[in-house]
């Protein structure tokens, strides 16, 4: 099978991206992993990422692109994969369309939904200093407005999923739209 999992801070990507990796057997593609393991392996991959990570700005596309192209071409993802992170523009969607060999294209694009006030309570549960009411509301506007395009340029794909209350439950949820979708080899 061959995902992404797309949805606000807070919404338990992380938790149920690790869930259908392991039910399917697929690597779990993360581009806040693939900078991390890049920089800590001073690849020339992450060298670059690296300049840009410690000024405080955004790796570019192109750095991006390479690596996830890279880890799309290893052997593990043959089969499969979840993408997490990635893409995050129209730009960066338009390449990964054009750059996915044949039998690698996305499947389906699951989409992790709650209410506004459940996330922010999630958030603000993790006690961290940034977290404030203002500021993950305003994080949760930066995601719907580019995230939007995203959901407008995968609209054949997207499988929105009610991600409120219990990791089983929201799993279930994952699990029962991608078998109802005929997506072979997903488990309800």
């Amino acid at each position: 099978m061959r995902l992404m999992i797309l949805g606000p801070q807070g919404v338990g990507k992380g938790t149920q991206a690790a869930l259908l990796c392991g039910q399917l057997k697929v690597p779990h593609i993360s581009t806040g992993d693939l900078f991390r393991n890049h920089v800590a392996a001073k690849t020339p991959l992450g060298q670059r990422a690296y300049q840009y990570m410690s000024a405080g700005e955004l790796v570019p596309d192109e750095v991006t692109n390479a690596m996830v192209d890279e880890r799309l071409a290893a052997p593990d993802a043959a089969t499969g994969y979840l993408l997490d992170g990635f893409p995050r523009t129209p730009d960066q969607a338009h390449w990964l369309t054009d750059t996915l060999r044949q039998g690698q294209e996305l499947q389906a694009v699951v989409v992790l939904e709650a209410p506004e006030q459940e996330l922010v309570d999630r958030l603000l549960l993790r006690g961290r200093d940034d977290d404030t009411p203002e500021v993950i509301r305003r994080r949760l506007d930066i995601y719907r407005s580019t995230t939007a395009p995203l959901l407008d340029y995968y609209a054949d794909l997207v499988v929105p999923i009610d991600g409120a209350g219990t990791v089983d439950d929201v799993h279930r949820r994952i699990a029962a739209a991608l078998t109802d979708r005929s997506a072979p080899g997903v488990p309800a």
